[in-house]
């Protein structure tokens, strides 16, 4: 089940919102440390279950977040994308 996403894709995703979700391979902001990209190990709407399987399959240095339609960190680049893309003020 392994995919690679952000968390924004993350959060606004039917598939996902609402569930606690294990990721591997996080990347992190840099100012916050939150993670803003990762691989989708696994999923639950039970904490405790997930927990039992990563620990069951040995993956105990997951990140584990609660997705909702809340995204608390962007990625610096969608920020850096849109300032490039405005005119300049004349």
């Amino acid at each position: 089940m392994i995919t690679r996403m952000t968390w924004p894709e993350l959060c606004r995703s039917n598939k996902f919102r609402g569930l606690w979700v294990a990721i591997d391979n996080c990347r992190y902001d840099h100012d916050t440390r939150q993670p803003i990209e990762g691989d989708v190990v696994d999923s639950d709407a039970e904490l405790s279950e997930l927990c039992a399987r990563m620990r069951e399959s040995g993956q105990s240095a997951c990140t584990i977040v609660f997705c909702d339609s809340d995204v608390y960190v962007e990625p610096a680049h969608a920020f850096s994308d849109a300032s490039q893309s405005a005119p300049a003020a004349s």
